[in-house]
């Protein structure tokens, strides 16, 4: 049996894996609610999925999984603050922020790289996390725009190379 991992070790060898941010939202009961998420990533073309992993103590997802829709805006660069708005337990999640709604309920919010309209397809137990499937029913991106990162605990941008 392999060595007991602490969870500070974890989280410093995980994070040298740079991620997106991602922001998932909707409209519950006439209120919107969203929140950020690192550990967004493509599954399948055919049918065409998405997951994303959701800690167990979040707050904010038992709100979330009762959309019909949720929007999937992959933050820009410029948009560091909503990534930490999103993070954040309580305050106005979306102070600031410009978004639009749809009829179906999902909030994409104005200015990411990219978005996506998505139902939950199916929840995954794992660990201390959920892993939740997302179908998507509509998409589109932004190439002028550079996507946020988020590396070794903290947020940075993309730098092209020479």
């Amino acid at each position: 049996m392999g060595a007991v991992l602490h969870p500070t070790e974890l989280r410093r060898v995980f994070g040298a894996f740079p991620t997106g941010v991602t922001a998932i939202a909707a409209f519950v009961d006439g209120t919107p609610a969203g929140l950020a998420a690192s550990s967004f990533t493509s599954v399948s073309l055919d049918p065409p999925l998405v997951s994303v992993c959701v800690a167990k103590t979040s707050t904010t997802w038992p709100v979330l999984r009762r959309a019909g829709r949720l929007g999937v805006s992959v933050l820009g660069a410029h948009q560091e603050h909503l990534g930490r708005q999103l993070s954040a337990r309580g305050g106005d999640r979306f102070a600031g922020a410009t978004w639009r709604a749809s009829n179906n309920g999902e909030i994409l919010l104005d200015g990411a790289c990219a978005w996506l309209d998505c139902s939950i397809e199916s929840e995954i137990p794992a660990g201390d996390h959920d892993i939740v499937l997302l179908r998507v029913h509509d998409l589109d991106a932004d190439r002028a725009v550079a996507p946020l990162v988020f590396h070794q605990s903290t947020f940075g941008r993309l730098q092209q190379a020479a």
